[in-house]
């Protein structure tokens, strides 16, 4: 037995040692792994996240049945109560910008940031993205402050030693180790999400969100996101957001916007099967079908069609959307990409300048007036923009609902629901709406798209 642990160790440590002499180890350090130098590096700059934030709270005694909840849901007036959100974060450089996830600090009222020498800082919210479930928050008077580095190679592999540090379920800064277990995870069972994830088996639990996922030299891989479980807690399947997508998102942050922007190509595709492999004659399966195009896509401008690969992005190979959008990400808007795609047959090389999607036509947003029978509706159009915003299909038209307003939530509009048709006539403008339904209507029909299926709703003021 000590003959294995001897020959494992000095693999470990002297890989150039192949044929080393077998020997009993004379005392504990020559048989002792400990991360105790990684944690004592990168600790310090993992902080606990308290949050409040003011949410409505609808007080109905019926709202538990369906049957009722289709009469009373929105005529009983939502009460005000504070909600608490406990979760983790990672200071990022020595004048206290923080990293965390949107789901811990998203629409917060209060930030508290308490660090690991119980140090106590007010924070607020510099960018955040629900999307993309990412927040950056800048600590009050922070100076001098601990921070991780972000790991400059991209290049993290299957099998990498990794430890997750946070907070879970309260108790205190906690860590556990793991390795790297999969790249470009969706972050979903079934891999419909639209997330570029690392997975890791390193136990991460309900706290540990926001954390860091660091490697054995004490730089950030990733920010510890979500894990997929049936009991609530970890089974070994946890997921972090890369640190490349951390350093862009850092970078637009420190730029003072406010929206998170990303680039934008406006095509849809899928993976390659071995069947499209051997249909399109392609060398290997790396790569993405292009599926949809945009009429405004700079990759149809630039001469591709339905059928064509996108077979890497920056010599990254990516097989799906989700993945060429990281990457696309990762580089920034602003700068030039190179796509290499098979067209025709033939393999060659495109530079594409990245964008952000054309907000054309301008997507404002639109208060019905007093007038109107569903007075309060905020609507707005559907461009490229929004349909990246909202992940719509690139054949997505019409109205989207920002917010139903009272009469509205009434008829049964939601938040997100896409108006295509209000008697009978195709919407193309915001300011239809107002043509269409008119103050004297007082009764009408509307056809809308909500979560992939075709609805109708019938008003009568």
């Amino acid at each position: 037995m000590y003959a294995i642990l001897v020959w494992v160790f000095v693999s470990l440590s002297f890989p150039f040692v192949l044929f080393a002499e077998t020997r009993i180890p004379v005392n504990s350090n020559e048989i002792t792994l400990s991360f105790a130098p990684v944690v004592k590096r990168a600790a310090p700059a993992v902080v606990n996240i308290y949050a409040k934030r003011l949410v409505n709270q609808n007080r109905s005694p019926f709202q538990n049945d369906p049957f009722f909840r289709r009469f009373f849901q929105n005529r009983i007036n939502p009460q005000k109560r504070v909600q608490n959100s406990l979760g983790s974060g990672v200071i990022l450089s020595e004048d206290g910008y923080v990293v965390s996830n949107y789901h811990v600090v998203g629409n917060a009222s209060d930030i508290r940031v308490v660090l690991n020498d119980r140090r106590q800082f007010t924070a607020s919210v510099a960018l955040a993205d629900e999307k993309n479930d990412l927040a950056i928050l800048i600590l009050e008077n922070a100076e001098s402050m601990p921070f991780l580095a972000l790991r400059e190679d991209e290049a993290v592999a299957v099998g990498e030693l990794v430890l997750a540090i946070g907070n879970p379920f309260g108790v205190g800064q906690t860590v556990t180790s793991g390795i790297i277990s999969g790249l470009a995870r969706s972050g979903t069972a079934d891999g419909s999400g639209r997330g570029y994830y690392l997975q890791t088996d390193a136990a991460i639990n309900p706290g540990n969100s926001g954390g860091a996922l660091v490697d054995i030299n004490g730089s950030l891989v990733g920010i510890n996101t979500s894990i997929l479980t049936r009991s609530g807690g970890s089974n070994g399947i946890g997921f972090a957001i890369p640190a490349a997508f951390v350093r862009e998102f850092l970078r637009q942050a420190k730029s003072g916007v406010k929206k998170f922007e990303q680039p934008w190509l406006g095509v849809f595709g899928q993976a390659i099967t071995p069947e499209l492999a051997e249909a399109l004659q392609l060398d290997g399966f790396d790569g993405m079908v292009i599926s949809a195009l945009h009429e405004k896509s700079p990759l149809m401008l630039a001469g591709l069609s339905k059928g064509d690969v996108v077979v890497s992005v920056d010599n990254f190979a990516v097989n799906g959307p989700a993945e060429m959008l990281y990457r696309l990400t990762v580089a920034g808007i602003g700068s030039q990409s190179k796509l290499t795609i098979v067209s025709g047959g033939q393999r060659r090389d495109l530079w594409i300048e990245l964008k952000p999607a054309p907000n054309d036509p301008p997507s404002n947003l639109k208060r019905l007036p007093k007038t109107s029978p569903l007075r309060d509706l905020i609507v707005r159009i559907i461009n490229p923009a929004v349909q990246q915003e909202m992940g719509l299909g690139l054949s997505t038209r019409g109205i989207v609902v920002v917010e139903p307003g009272p009469i509205g939530s009434r008829l049964g509009f939601r938040s997100g629901d896409i108006i295509e048709e209000i008697n009978g006539n195709r919407l193309n403008s915001a300011e239809q709406i107002d043509e269409l339904i008119g103050t004297s209507n007082r009764s009408g029909q509307f056809i809308i798209s909500r979560d992939g299926q075709r609805l109708t709703i019938r008003y009568r003021t």
